[in-house]
């Protein structure tokens, strides 16, 4: 009886030192920088691992051709033996912060070896640079409760990522790089690449490549204390996050995918069968239940952030993508019809699509979702009806298709 006690003791302790630590901050990343506003079209781009004479140049030339800026996570003992690197990638605009003393995994460490990881790391790393650290993230981007402590006892705030470009996979390439990159990229997200170690090898020969797509469309490439609204995540961001990570996982299981395989499209499109009844469009064509469909979902966060007036000048853009994918995405190109339920029924409406009401029972379920959505993403004021939003195929391909 006394072992089960002593391994229940064990069990709770590693619980709040490894278990909370990793999902609190780990995962859903509350205490940490992540991202920024995505009002503005930028992002940060952030290098780990570094310097190293083999490849940190070839980083630096290609971010100084592009007019790019990022910020490099370095680990103290390289930047001591190569601070003429360290110089030049501070001359450059760029900026360093702390990554590690020794590259160690949070989870392996001893719980004060833990602690004192980020205070060394910043210590030394201010050392070369001769400025205060602000930034810390450690190896792996993984915490324990001890890391966490230890970051506040040496006055740096973590730093995470939302946008991981996988360059150290053993299956990645240098293509593949530059393709998950340029499809996870939106306006606020946080890029890791490496400039170094596993991963240099991927994203030396990569970036060029993936810069010059990002600026070619419109993102300002900055380091993160260039990038607006990038501060910790709090708990009233907390709701945001938590619907975006459930979205995220809808969208896996059920097929849907960002609208010309880019996260800054403003839509997401699913295949689906259509569910309602009784739906019939403005030249009298029936839309019987069970007729294939692709279902719209909007990019919520982004058209909180951005607004409706400037959701609605990009969204034919957007649309062309959309409808592209009508075309060349094999599920859809059976769908007879384009269809959406939501409250931006009225937006939709200047873009071609009818507006016709739900019945009763459909808004019943849908009016606690709606209400959720809406306190997540912070939108106040009184909560418009959601409608149909619907359009058929053949009339959104006429609006927004090749040579339209």
């Amino acid at each position: 009886m006394r072992r089960r006690g002593w391994l229940g003791l064990g069990a709770l302790a590693l619980v709040g030192y490894v278990g909370l630590p990793s999902l609190l901050v780990q995962r859903l990343n509350l205490g940490l920088i992540r991202e920024g506003r995505q009002e503005q079209r930028a992002l940060a781009l952030t290098f780990d691992d570094g310097p190293d004479p083999a490849t940190t140049p070839a980083v630096l030339d290609a971010l100084r051709e592009a007019g790019a800026r990022a910020t490099f996570f370095v680990i103290a003992p390289r930047a001591e033996a190569y601070p003429e690197l360290i110089a030049r990638t501070l001359a450059e605009g760029h900026e360093v912060e702390p990554h590690a003393a020794r590259h160690v995994h949070a989870w392996v460490r001893t719980p004060w070896g833990a602690f004192l990881e980020p205070g060394r790391a910043a210590r030394r790393v201010s050392a070369v640079t001769g400025r205060s650290a602000r930034l810390h993230r450690p190896p792996h981007g993984a915490y324990t409760l001890a890391t966490i402590f230890g970051q506040r006892a040496a006055g740096v705030t973590g730093a995470h990522w939302t946008v991981e470009g996988r360059d150290w996979h053993p299956e990645s390439t240098p293509e593949s790089v530059r393709s998950r990159v340029g499809a996870l990229a939106h306006p606020g997200a946080v890029v890791v690449l490496h400039d170094a170690g596993p991963g240099a090898p991927n994203t030396v020969p990569a970036l060029p490549g993936l810069l010059a797509d990002l600026r070619g469309r419109g993102y300002a490439l900055v380091p993160l204390g260039g990038l607006d609204g990038a501060a910790p995540l709090g708990l009233r961001g907390l709701p945001r996050r938590l619907l975006g990570g459930l979205d995220r996982r809808v969208d896996r299981m059920g097929g849907i995918r960002h609208a010309g395989g880019r996260a800054d499209n403003l839509f997401r499109l699913g295949s689906v069968r259509f569910a309602l009844e009784g739906v019939t469009l403005a030249d009298g064509t029936p839309v019987p239940r069970g007729t294939p469909a692709a279902e719209l979902h909007l990019n919520s966060p982004l058209l909180v952030d951005i607004g409706l007036r400037r959701g609605l000048r990009l969204a034919p853009g957007d649309f062309r993508d959309l409808a592209r994918d009508l075309q060349t995405r094999p599920e859809l190109r059976g769908a007879r019809v384009i269809f959406g339920l939501s409250t931006f029924a009225p937006l939709l409406a200047l873009l071609g699509f009818e507006s016709q009401p739900l019945p009763s029972a459909v808004l019943r379920r849908l009016r606690p979702w709606s209400a959720l959505v809406r306190r997540a993403y912070g939108t106040g004021g009184p909560m418009p009806e959601v409608r149909l939003s619907v359009v058929s195929r053949e009339a959104f391909l006429e609006r927004y298709g090749e040579g339209s």
